[in-house]
């Protein structure tokens, strides 16, 4: 096996090596697949050695019948409708009535603006997992009136950017409709597993901001002029809460409580999104079109990444990539729960270079079956791991939230202050994951609880 634990080497480098070259990264999968392929055959076969399932030309022909297996996957059919269902509600008008409201409800206090970019992150993240979409809309929402208030431009970026990226995790999540894909684990599951890290998170932020603020008060001053805050205000935070709030109970509590599965949810989220931009009157022929027209670009991306890491899994398990990558970590003279501590920082560092999705249908899939042999619960592993990936996020030099923030920032806002914004709530997302480490019933309690009472 020594000739084919080099290639395996040899191919994880190639790829990595590749990834910044620019070309897309399903042509970066698919290409590396084959070449290897191609490398396995001619080179190793000349000596005898065991080569799996790929012996001849043929056998590639495997990636045929995967890939068709995994189209016909109806979990899948999710990702597109929930993808709409994010791109809608950024059009509906649902976020620019949350600012208003909170702003009026919040902007008197001492870092008022920050907890209400925060507290409208929660609730966007709960009806849409679209980050780039998420950071940009907060931050032309968000970044000028907190401007105008002379908030620190470190913190305010910070706060954008580390609330933007909380659909990612916070259910209905896409990364993690694409794990419970890799892995064959029910999304549910995943959904309710993922409730309170995600909110946990959203509370770390909103406990930096007050402390921060109280120590300086001067990065997050009160207005000058702050207006009375009265019940009007009250209702009115209430009010543009309420619809939001129906289409999250709608998607998610239809799936909690065994009523829709999740492709069925997510088409009532994707109708109850459309229904909102129409209640508020953003609902146009060409707002229509351009939601599609933005989900059939997202959905088709993301497919061909999938092609690609087809590929590139069927090619690395033919060389017995994984059971190379699981004999190093079983065979480490360690305790179990320090093999899932380096598979965490391994993905933490990765993230500084992948995104979150290369690293979900790569790494993912060949360090989780090392983690259930461990003896971990794996849905309690991949929130975890998907707790981990929201690092990658604001990580630089690839950190995507970064960049869609930097895009539409105000004037005078650098990429230095971004970079320095970012790097506490970092260090929260570290504090998430070391509770989510440590205490596993924030994970599992609440999908226990649903699984005991529809026994």
């Amino acid at each position: 096996m020594f000739e084919y634990e080099i290639l395996v080497v040899i191919l994880l480098i190639s790829f990595m090596g590749l990834i910044f070259t620019g070309f897309p990264l399903a042509w970066v999968l698919g290409g590396v697949s084959f070449v290897f392929m191609v490398l396995s055959l001619i080179l190793l076969n000349g000596f005898n050695v065991d080569t799996y399932f790929l012996d001849d030309w043929n056998d590639f022909g495997i990636i045929v019948d995967r890939i068709w297996a995994q189209m016909q996957n109806w979990v899948l059919v999710a990702l597109p409708m929930f993808v709409f269902m994010g791109l809608m509600l950024d059009r509906s008008g649902v976020a620019d009535r949350l600012m208003a409201n909170f702003t009026k409800l919040f902007g008197a206090l001492r870092g008022g603006l920050a907890l209400t970019v925060i507290l409208i992150g929660v609730l966007l993240a709960a009806s849409t997992g679209i980050v780039g979409a998420s950071v940009v809309l907060l931050a032309m929402l968000a970044l000028p009136p907190m401007m105008d208030a002379r908030y620190n431009k470190s913190l305010a970026t910070g706060v954008v950017a580390s609330s933007g990226t909380l659909g990612i995790l916070i259910p209905p999540s896409i990364m993690l409709v694409i794990m419970a894909d890799q892995l064959s684990l029910p999304v549910g599951d995943l959904f309710m597993g993922a409730v309170f890290p995600g909110l946990i998170l959203g509370a770390l932020y909103v406990g930096y901001v007050i402390i921060a603020a109280l120590i300086r008060p001067d990065i997050a001053p009160a207005p000058e002029k702050a207006g009375h805050v009265g019940w009007r205000n009250v209702l009115g935070v209430v009010w543009s809460i309420v619809p939001p709030l129906l289409l999250i109970l709608a998607v998610l509590g239809s799936i909690f409580a065994g009523i829709a599965t999740p492709t069925e949810a997510s088409g009532i989220g994707a109708l109850g999104a459309t229904v909102l931009a129409a209640a508020n009157r953003r609902l146009t022929l060409e707002v229509l079109r351009r939601v599609c027209r933005e989900t059939m670009l997202t959905t088709s991306f993301i497919f061909g990444i999938f092609l690609g890491a087809t590929a590139f899994a069927l090619v690395m398990r033919s060389l017995g990539g994984d059971e190379f990558i699981g004999g190093l970590l079983t065979g480490l003279d360690v305790e179990p729960w320090v093999v899932v501590l380096i598979i965490l920082f391994i993905a933490f560092i990765a993230g500084f270079f992948l995104d979150w999705l290369e690293i979900s249908l790569i790494i993912l899939p060949l360090v989780a079956p090392v983690v259930k042999d461990l003896g971990f619960d794996l849905i309690w592993f991949t929130v975890l791991f998907a707790t981990t990936l929201q690092t990658s996020f604001l990580t630089p030099p690839v950190g995507f939230s970064l960049f869609y923030l930097k895009g539409v920032a105000p004037p005078g806002i650098t990429i230095g202050h971004i970079y320095k914004g970012v790097v506490p709530f970092v260090i929260l997302q570290i504090i998430a994951i070391a509770l989510v480490f440590w205490f596993e019933d924030i994970v599992l309690w609440l999908p226990d609880q649903m699984y005991n009472s529809t026994r």
